[in-house]
């Protein structure tokens, strides 16, 4: 390849950012594409409205030697670029897929394609999406074939919100398939460039696009079962947390931690992405569908038992304030997508509580009821709070105690821990509990 071919990325979210800093700092001219004038202007001027390490220097870097450029022009975009990434998000609507984003994107991508283009999709697609639904749209409004004028690749996307870059770059081999042998060569050609840990050739493209959901179906089930667990120690009065610790100590055991709910855009997804094949070719995925069931429940179980703990400290639930600790779906990211802390924050409301909501990172968010206040000061969230309940494993609440909540939280203190984070030792005078715990 060229020293400075160029690359377009299509959709400059959490992944798609990530992918853009990772070709900018493998040395090729990259052009991000989104359909959001508010995240190409962003962009444009080096700033990135994700939380990642490494995009807005390589970004800022690659303003500077004139080799990153943003639009909202996708066929533009396509036209400029010889190999074109594809990152747009896959959402679940009404309990269905929406296609219509890889949809639009391949129809504006095909308008800009050329022979000798490279086409990559890494957004986590239904089995088949590739070549039932992007290959037919490249085709027919390029006026192109695959393998003779143009390739296509699928290669899933293998990162972690807030360390992205350096999955892509250090963590993971990448992931290739083609459409035939031509295109793998050139996709194979293109992600050396960018992992150090090499590719992993896979043999078609349907299980490239099904590796990728069963790796978030098994956490998803496996998640489920530790909720499972931690529901029966609560009964039986047995800490969770322990019996997790002690028992992966064996190496045969990997369970996973129980929690206030599934959230993000890829484990409570993968599952319906599977479960719609599923249907389509007559299969039952029992295990797959419980456990989203399971997980699906835990934000109702865990504010009954905040409730109850509530009341065992002589507090009534009607009109209590509550301070849901975290908005975002896990610690360490500003990313609210099917967080389980809405379901969380809709469950007290339904029982009559007033709701302040802190998270140290989500600034605003306008999915949050009217009546929902979202602070970024933890001492203005808890004042007076008659409980708190920690909904998200942000690492700034892994500190807390009851000395420091006391000093602003109602009296009695009562103390909720959705994530299995808080130190007990430090809650000895207040009323304690949490997920999995007796």
């Amino acid at each position: 390849m060229e020293e400075r071919i160029s690359v377009s990325v299509f959709g400059l979210g959490h992944v798609g950012a990530a992918l853009a800093a990772a070709c900018l700092r493998a040395g090729f001219n990259v052009v991000g594409a989104d359909i959001s004038n508010e995240v190409a202007q962003y962009a444009a001027k080096g700033r990135t409205h994700v939380i990642e390490s490494h995009v807005e220097e390589a970004f800022r870097k690659g303003l500077k030697s004139k080799r990153f450029s943003a639009t909202t022009d996708l066929t533009q975009a396509s036209k400029m670029t010889q190999i074109k990434v594809v990152t747009v998000p896959i959402s679940i609507i009404n309990g269905s897929s929406d296609l219509s984003a890889i949809e639009d994107a391949s129809n504006k991508i095909a308008k800009g394609l050329k022979r000798g283009d490279l086409v990559s999709v890494n957004s986590s697609v239904p089995i088949g999406t590739t070549e039932e639904i992007v290959l037919p749209i490249l085709e027919k409004e390029s006026g192109l074939k695959v393998e003779q004028d143009f390739f296509l690749v699928y290669s899933p996307e293998r990162v972690y919100e807030g360390r992205a870059v350096k999955d892509i770059e250090e963590n993971y081999p990448a992931l290739v398939s083609g459409i035939g042998s031509k295109s793998l060569r050139m996709g194979v050609k293109f992600y050396s460039r960018l992992a150090k840990k090499g590719v992993i050739k896979i043999n078609n493209v349907k299980t490239a696009e099904a590796e990728k959901l069963i790796e978030g179906v098994y956490r998803d089930v496996n998640i489920a079962l530790a909720n499972e667990l931690a529901k029966i120690c609560e009964k039986v009065g047995i800490d969770f947390w322990e019996v997790r610790k002690a028992a992966n100590s064996q190496p045969f055991s990997h369970l996973h931690k129980s929690g206030t709910g599934v959230g993000g855009a890829c484990i409570p997804v993968y599952p319906i992405f599977l479960l719609e094949t599923a249907g389509k070719n007559k299969v039952m995925l029992d295990m797959v569908k419980l456990g989203r069931t399971i997980n699906n429940f835990m934000p109702k179980h865990c504010v009954e038992a905040a409730t109850q703990l509530l009341q065992k400290a002589g507090k009534s639930i009607n009109e209590a304030k509550a301070a849901v600790l975290g908005l975002a779906f896990r610690g360490g990211v500003d990313d609210t997508r099917l967080s389980p802390s809405y379901d969380v924050i809709n469950e007290l409301l339904k029982l009559g509580c007033k709701v302040r909501v802190h998270d140290p990172l989500v600034k605003e968010d306008s999915n949050l009821p009217v009546s929902v206040t979202l602070t970024n000061k933890l001492e203005e969230a808890v004042k007076d709070a008659d409980m708190i309940i920690v909904s998200t494993d942000h690492a700034q609440y892994k500190s807390l105690s009851e000395k420091k909540l006391s000093q602003h939280a109602g009296k009695p203190l009562v103390v909720y821990d959705g994530r299995g984070i808080l130190d007990r030792n430090k809650f000895k005078d207040a009323f304690f509990t949490g997920v999995g715990r007796p």
